[in-house]
């Protein structure tokens, strides 16, 4: 198993360079597409492009915090740390609206 910042580590080394040179926004912007893209499999239902697209989504966003400085690992845990961030339990009690 991968922890997250080994993972965004992997996609620092693979592709950092580029990403930086890209800047912020069009990496942004190749993140909003990739989302588009699952979108379209998810409606599709093929388990295999599904997995597809959730890889390439959580890739760009791994991408998009390396070239912004962050620590994604951190920023979740920080965020989420097995509890719900509003209502502090796990599971969420918040009223689904």
């Amino acid at each position: 198993m991968v922890s997250i910042r080994r993972f965004q580590e992997m996609m620092k080394t693979l592709y950092f360079v580029r990403d930086k040179k890209r800047g912020e926004q069009d990496t942004l912007n190749w993140l909003k597409d990739e989302l588009d893209e699952l979108k379209e499999a998810l409606q599709d239902g093929k388990i295999d492009s599904i997995e597809k697209e959730f890889a390439d989504v959580f890739a760009w966003l791994a991408s998009l915090a390396n070239i912004s400085n962050v620590d994604l690992e951190k920023a979740v845990l920080k965020k989420y740390n097995y509890k719900c961030p509003k209502c502090f339990a796990s599971p969420c009690l918040c009223p689904f609206k």
